[in-house]
């Protein structure tokens, strides 16, 4: 019962918060292994790239009831574009909105114990790849929109893998590429709403939205039209799933 527990809520769980946003860090510290590594690996435009966030409460709570593939811990999500001067950067939602970063600030921020980006690539198959341009116009059109803390679909705010389901439902004429799932905030060993989400949604002054739709990084990940072509390193994964 247990695994069949995991199993939905792995499917409807929502995974990236404003507090793991809110710990994203800017650094720009210099590392050798994240410069030098993987140079036989060629990144393009509309890859999506999943992270794994050691950065707070609200994160662990997430990990602690989802998962993404191969049962990867995954808090947050980018798409790679190139800007004006043909630099790969990374358009994503942050607590200050959509930004785009640059893809070395963006794979330095978590790192794993041989000091490689705890980050997984995502590449769509080859016949969703006609929706990129249009999806990566679309994602630099909502730079310098809000964050959105309640996590609500279609308000003009945007969370991470909430901007990634956006720019390719436009993209694909309105038909969702990655679906949306039911939200829920619950431990999956004791069914109750986990503290660090009640504390969230109580300072937001807002009911917690159990049961709404929604979308996470680790779903994303699993989802059957990409393909991981990469790992950057190696993600944490959660210890109840590891082997199975």
């Amino acid at each position: 019962m247990r695994c069949i527990k995991h199993t939905l809520l792995l499917l409807s769980i929502i995974l990236v918060v404003s507090g793991c946003a809110q710990s994203i860090l800017r650094s720009t510290t210099k590392d050798e292994n994240i410069s030098k590594q993987d140079h036989n690996f060629a990144l393009q435009p509309g890859d999506i790239l999943f992270q794994d966030l050691d950065s707070g409460p609200l994160c662990d709570a997430i990990e602690k009831v989802t998962t993404g593939f191969g049962g990867a811990n995954f808090s947050h999500v980018g798409i790679v574009a190139k800007d004006d001067s043909d630099s790969f950067v990374v358009i994503e939602a942050v607590s200050s909105g959509v930004e785009v970063t640059s893809l070395y600030t963006f794979l330095g921020r978590s790192l794993d114990a041989d000091r490689h980006p705890k980050v997984v690539v995502g590449r769509l198959k080859h016949s969703f790849r006609h929706l990129i341009p249009s999806a990566l116009k679309k994602a630099f059109a909502l730079e310098g929109k809000p964050y959105d803390k309640v996590f609500a679909i279609d308000n003009g705010t945007y969370y991470c893998s909430e901007l990634v389901y956006e720019i390719f439902l436009q993209a694909n004429d309105n038909k969702p590429l990655f679906l949306l799932q039911p939200m829920t905030f619950k431990d999956p060993d004791t069914g109750q709403t986990l503290a660090a989400w009640q504390k969230y949604f109580s300072k937001l002054g807002v009911l917690i939205p159990e049961g709404q739709p929604g979308i996470n990084p680790g779903g994303i990940s699993r989802s059957p039209v990409l393909t991981i072509v990469h790992k950057y390193g190696t993600p944490d994964k959660r210890p109840l799933l590891q082997g199975k």
